[in-house]
């Protein structure tokens, strides 16, 4: 594919500085581009990369002074613009054509919107229903009365268990298990009874949940993922958990029974969170924090276990330098017992 410079411009509602009838042949990152690529440039710590790319030419934010020899396309937002365009110029996209196929058990009993897609090997139980054009990938599961809405699209191998709700606009990655059993057992004498999880998950509109993530069913009314969440791989949610909307959960996170997660929260990679807690709105959770009690709203914690980032700044600082206040806490005691052995009075030893 070929197209102008001014032409990519008019389609990302940018503007071009110089050299609009520039050809592009390509879109690539700023590493990997070659000549005729366009790439982006999203964050200005990285303007040094100007200087080496062989792309073409750049997409940029208004507003940003930049020394750039090559052409440039400002935007207001540059990962987006890029993001838009890279599908014009990215491998042709998968096509997945309205139908059941042969290989698929669909129950009869099941409701299929118009220009559902679904895939061999898929099961579709009893009760289920699937919104309007849907993808349902091969070997999926969905149970007794589920049901997913409209524009959804759900990879292979996924399972969405009886009674587990799926909002329109949703994404779910391969793997996923989306209503297991909550962890609930009740010790007597030494022996592990299981307690009843009779509840469901509900997932909000426009949530994308990662490749093999599970999201526990509650024990009596429902784990709920509020719209507009985005969930990375493995992660754990546990039962009763309500996330807040439009939060950010990346990698190997996990949240025990029974927590409430505002809006607009991040836990990074590997936090781990306690059951019982409430983490406020607009929270940011830095990666491997331990979260072993409520957090307020707006703020950034981070740590094992985790405290207000300012406070944890320094005492790590002070943290450092243990190894040299040792040392002269050390030296400090030898120079008072130096002193005590002047003193009068002093009664010498045999070690001294």
């Amino acid at each position: 594919m070929k197209m102008e410079l001014r032409e990519i411009a008019s389609l990302l509602n940018g503007e071009v500085e110089e050299g609009g009838d520039l050809v592009i042949t390509g879109a690539s990152g700023i590493k990997e581009a070659r000549e005729g690529d366009i790439t982006f440039l999203a964050n200005p710590k990285y303007a040094p990369l100007l200087e080496t790319t062989r792309a073409a030419a750049v997409i940029v934010e208004k507003g940003w002074e930049l020394s750039c020899a090559k052409p440039l396309v400002r935007v207001e937002n540059a990962s987006l613009a890029f993001g838009a365009l890279i599908e014009r110029f990215g491998p042709k996209k998968i096509e997945f054509p309205p139908g059941v196929h042969p290989m698929a058990a669909v129950s009869p009993k099941a409701s299929l919107g118009k220009d559902v897609h679904v895939g061999p090997f898929a099961v579709v139980e009893e009760g289920a229903s699937i919104g309007d054009r849907s993808i349902v990938r091969s070997a999926v599961y969905i149970g007794h009365d589920a049901k997913v809405g409209a524009d959804c699209h759900i990879y292979p191998n996924v399972t969405i268990r009886e009674r587990c709700e799926i909002g329109d606009r949703v994404i779910i990655h391969g793997g996923t298990v989306i209503g297991s059993d909550g962890f609930g057992y009740v010790a007597v004498k030494g022996v592990h009874h299981k307690i009843p999880q009779i509840g469901r998950v509900v997932i909000e509109d426009d949530v994308e949940i990662g490749a093999n993530v599970s999201i526990d069913r509650a024990r009596f009314d429902r784990t709920i993922v509020r719209r507009g969440t985005k969930i990375d791989n493995l992660v754990q949610i546990a039962h009763n958990c309500d996330i807040g909307e439009n939060s950010i959960i990346v990698a190997q996170v996990g949240i025990s029974g029974s927590t409430s997660i505002g809006k607009n929260v991040i836990l990074a990679g590997q936090v781990g969170v306690v059951g019982h807690v409430t983490i406020g709105d607009n929270t940011i959770i830095g990666a491997k924090g331990g979260v072993s009690k409520s957090i307020p709203p707006n703020s950034y914690y981070i740590g094992l276990p985790v405290m207000e980032a300012k406070q944890y700044k320094k005492t790590h600082a002070a943290l450092s330098r243990l190894p040299d206040l040792a040392a002269k806490v050390k030296e400090l005691e030898r120079k008072l017992a130096d002193l005590d052995r002047r003193l009068p009075g002093h009664a010498a030893t045999e070690n001294d």
